[in-house]
């Protein structure tokens, strides 16, 4: 992995960068997977065609929005998308009063399909 704001090899998973003291996934100026030199409205690096899209930027949740999404439609009133965010204590509250009556999964499952919806540790979940 390389650090996209220096472009400076990492070893393992580091928070922050040794080499510019950012985090390594938040810029856009080099390939995460190759260190090649990329433009910061690229898409692809020109050099290995890895992808350089949005879940490389800030914090973004490994968590998947298309599996939030679904389970908010069809599961919502329980909570299981609640349960799969590990957000216990609201998914308990959503399973004893049925998902609010309905309201509160149909504002939930709208917030999961634009993007808004962030996991336990406050990350966008913006993957499908």
């Amino acid at each position: 992995m390389y650090c996209r704001n220096c472009g400076k090899k990492l070893t393992g998973a580091p928070q922050i960068c040794p080499g510019c003291g950012a985090k390594p996934l938040v810029g856009s100026s080099f390939c995460p997977a190759c260190g090649a030199k990329t433009s910061p409205l690229a898409e692809f690096c020109t050099k290995c065609g890895a992808g350089l899209g949005e879940r490389v930027y800030g914090d973004v949740s490994p968590k998947s929005r298309l599996a939030v999404t679904l389970l908010a439609w069809f599961l919502g009133q329980f909570g299981a998308h609640r349960f799969y965010l590990e957000k216990w204590g609201t998914a308990i509250l959503m399973l004893l009063t049925l998902g609010g009556l309905g309201i509160w999964t149909i504002i939930d499952f709208i917030i999961a399909v634009t993007g808004n919806m962030k996991d336990k540790e406050g990350k966008l979940i913006k993957t499908w």
